[in-house]
């Protein structure tokens, strides 16, 4: 099952009741319900006092009045250029946490939706139910574009159901090792982002190189299998470890499937190519980043780098062979792509303007 949650609007929900809202159209029409609660908010109770409740069961229950059957229902008229989404199917501790904050700060001042895709314990696979639920909300919820939806989901062909306009696919990838590292880490002692929050691993103290060296299955190889599934999609073979065919589908849909996909290392350029290329949504962004209190948001508490024996161990591995040279090949298409869009100057990076322009228009107008 998944929920949208978390949404930033053109008149910006109450932060209260940001977390209330679940998307199903049905018919011609689109209802906005009010989630009682999550299995989460059952082990983790959120205190709130009455008078916060009340506004958060009224803001949404405003939005029901304006969506509902009741009477007459105004068709929404989208500009062209209003007339887009954005899914970034973030994959887990590649710095996606600090590139969305910056999503969530621009988007009353440019004008757009922020949805968070919450999917049942974080499954990156939909079932195909909800494959076509999701398809349908993103496609035909016009109050909620222009929109920017971001989950830890894996690709999703929206060709297959025969949809007329497809969204815009981005993402970011991160060296395998390092997002692996990260990732163990995370799970022990959480993040600075939230860390009062009790950790799945937490009381564990034992190191990655303990981990690696004891043959652990939180650090074994199998464990680098993540960026290759999430970019093949819903296949049952994107799943399967070590599978060739994934790692080739991956790379055809970074290629055919997706706007822009950046690396962790270099997160500053790829924010400031999507400025250049889409400033309906990421006007300002390149300058939040760069001075925004959230521009590194979440860190991992604690953290210690592996050793070169414990790397040089992993890289043994041919799932770690296959995952590399995914990461290679998005890192070598995406400075492919910065260098067609930048220059460098005394050690500044600065956008190409228009290189092209129109000549030689017949017939003459007169």
């Amino acid at each position: 099952m998944l929920h949208l949650n978390r949404i930033c609007t053109k008149h910006q929900l109450d932060s209260t009741a940001q977390n209330l809202v679940t998307v199903s159209p049905q018919s011609q029409h689109t209802w906005i319900q009010l989630v009682n609660e999550s299995k989460d908010s059952h082990q983790n109770p959120v205190k709130q006092i009455p008078s916060e409740r009340a506004i958060a069961r009224h803001e949404v229950r405003e939005i029901e009045q304006r969506h509902t059957v009741d009477g007459p229902r105004q068709d929404v008229t989208l500009d062209e250029e209003d007339d887009v989404v954005i899914i970034y199917n973030r994959v887990p501790k590649t710095a996606s946490t600090s590139f969305t904050n910056i999503a969530y700060d621009l988007c009353a001042k440019n004008k757009y939706h922020v949805l968070h895709i919450n999917t049942t314990k974080n499954n990156p696979v939909m079932s195909l139910q909800d494959q076509v639920r999701f398809v349908k909300n993103v496609t035909s919820w016009k109050e909620m574009k222009p929109g920017f939806y971001h989950g830890h989901v894996s690709y999703l062909d929206f060709a297959k159901f025969g949809v007329k306009k497809k969204p815009i696919y981005i993402n970011v990838i991160r060296d395998p090792i390092e997002r692996l590292v990260s990732y163990y880490y995370f799970l022990r002692f959480g993040d600075d982002y939230r860390p009062g929050l009790r950790r799945r691993k937490q009381g564990d103290k034992k190191t990655f190189d303990e981990c690696v060296a004891a043959g652990g299955s939180d650090c074994a190889p199998e464990k680098l299998w993540l960026q290759i599934p999430f970019f093949c999609g819903h296949s049952s073979e994107c799943w399967n470890v070590g599978s060739r065919w994934a790692l080739e589908q991956a790379k055809y849909n970074l290629i055919n499937e997706y706007f822009l996909v950046g690396v962790t290392e270099e997160l500053e350029d790829f924010i400031m190519l999507l400025e250049a290329a889409l400033p309906r949504f990421f006007r300002g962004a390149t300058e939040l980043y760069r001075t925004g209190k959230k521009s590194h948001l979440r860190k991992t508490t604690e953290k210690k780098l592996p050793t070169k024996e414990t790397i040089a161990k992993l890289q043994q591995s041919e799932i770690w062979k296959m995952e590399n040279e995914f990461y290679e090949f998005a890192l070598e298409q995406f400075q492919f792509v910065r260098a067609h869009a930048v220059r460098e100057k005394d050690g500044e990076l600065y956008i190409l303007a228009q290189n092209f322009f129109y000549e030689k228009i017949y017939p003459k107008s007169n």
